[in-house]
Parts: C-alpha cells; structure tokens; sequence
C-alpha cells in the first residue's frame, strides 16, 4: 500500500509541474532522492500513469546524460485524437488500457458518462469466455469501433434532427 500512496504522491507532483510548462524533462535517480524512493518506482509511475491513453507523450534518453521528457499531448481537434486512439490500440488492447482511454474520452468531454458506463460494461473482461489474446484482439475491435463511430457520429442518427 506504501508504493501506491508514493505513486500518487509522485505522480500528483509531475502533473502539477506540467500544468505551469508543456513538458517537463527529470532525471530519474534526481527524483528517487527527492521522494526517498527506488528508481523504478519513478518508472513504474511514468509507465502507467504517463502514457498517450493519459494525454502524454514520454521521450527518453539513457546514459550519465540522460533525461526523460514527459510532455502533455496537445491534439489539434477531435478528430486527431480519435485517430491517435485507434492507431495507439493496434490489434490487441487489454481491459485496463482501454479503461484509460474511456477515461481520458468522458474527462475530454468527448463521451458522456453514461456512454463511458456502457463502453466499460461492453469491454469488461468478465464478459469474455475466450482466451486472453482472442478477448483483447476483440476488445481493440470494439474500441476501434466505438472511436470511429465518434469521429464519424451521425446527427440524423436516432431520431436526431
């Protein structure tokens, strides 16, 4: 429990970092001495709470000069991030993935939340009898589908003017 209260520590600190500049870059050993933490623990942070599915792009360098650069995705419109979304998804997504895009989608504004609820009760796992690539090759499929229906949303679809 102790990691998963540092990981909200240091991941509230980046993110409040980033909110003052479009990008940050750190090092990691820098930031393990600042939260008396192991390195990998910055990693795992970055890992799972920086990602593109989050609205961030993570650059890095290694060697004694190295740095790692987190710097917050600006998309141009809707339709960018759509398409980012699909392509970042492939052929294959797992649940916990594809939870964080439905995150980020409803956080954007771009779904409600009761269109979040049904995107997450339809990919959720336990829905699945099949193996563990065949349930996420499906799941990307219904995400590419529920991201390509967004980018292409019809008006005049049920019974809308």
């Amino acid at each position: 429990m102790q990691n998963h209260n540092m990981s909200d520590i240091i991941e509230a600190y980046l993110k409040k970092v980033l909110n003052r500049q479009e990008q940050i870059e750190i090092r990691r050993n820098e930031i393990a001495a600042l939260f008396d933490c192991v390195p990998s623990q910055i990693n795992y942070v970055i890992n799972t709470r920086f990602t593109i599915q989050h609205g961030y792009l993570v650059e890095s360098k290694r060697g004694g000069g190295g740095y790692i650069r987190i710097i917050k995705v600006q998309l141009l419109d809707e339709s960018e991030f759509l398409d980012t979304m699909i392509e970042i998804i492939g052929e294959s997504i797992s649940q916990k993935d594809s939870q964080s895009i439905v995150t980020k989608l409803f956080e954007d504004q771009l779904i409600t939340r009761r269109e979040a609820k049904l995107i997450l009760i339809a990919i959720d796992k336990s829905y699945y009898t099949m193996d563990n690539k065949a349930e996420k090759n499906m799941r990307a499929r219904l995400m590419k589908s529920f991201l390509t229906n967004l980018k292409y949303e019809d008006p005049n679809e049920y019974g809308g003017e």
